[in-house]
Order: structure tokens, then C-alpha cells, then sequence
């Protein structure tokens, strides 16, 4: 794994998934690293503390263009 926790494999990336861990510089950095990455967040982040820090929590969906698909209209 990269870095940033971003697999670099060639296995294709998933659509959704769920960031969680400690609300700090190196939760912002993850999220900023998918963003770059091709997703985009999905919904508001949550917050929760476990009785020694705050956890956080963001879901982030690919975007349909890095998926190869184009959104469909009705």
C-alpha cells in the first residue's frame, strides 16, 4: 500500500467506501488523497468519541467519469 493508504494495485477500486480513524492530520490526509484519487465525498462526516479521542468517519463514492460510465439521465 501507498503512503497514503491507497491501494495502487491493479485490482479495480471500489465504488464506495468508508474512511474511519482519529480525527486528525492524517485522517484529513487519506480523504484528500482519494479526492485526488477520483472520488468525492458522499453525505456529511460523522464524529464520535471512544473516551480518549474523536473518531471520524466519511463516506466517499467514486465519480461515475473515473468509473468509465457517464451518469445516467431519466
Amino acid at each position: 500500500m501507498a503512503k497514503s493508504g491507497l491501494s495502487k494495485t491493479a485490482s479495480p477500486k471500489l465504488r464506495y467506501r468508508l474512511l474511519t480513524g482519529p480525527d486528525d492530520k492524517a485522517f484529513c490526509e487519506r480523504v484528500s488523497a482519494a479526492l485526488d484519487d477520483g472520488y468525492e465525498l458522499y453525505g456529511s462526516p460523522s464524529v464520535t468519541f471512544n473516551g480518549e479521542r474523536v473518531i471520524a468517519a466519511q463516506a466517499i463514492v467514486l465519480k461515475a467519469k473515473a468509473r468509465g460510465k457517464t451518469p445516467s439521465r431519466r
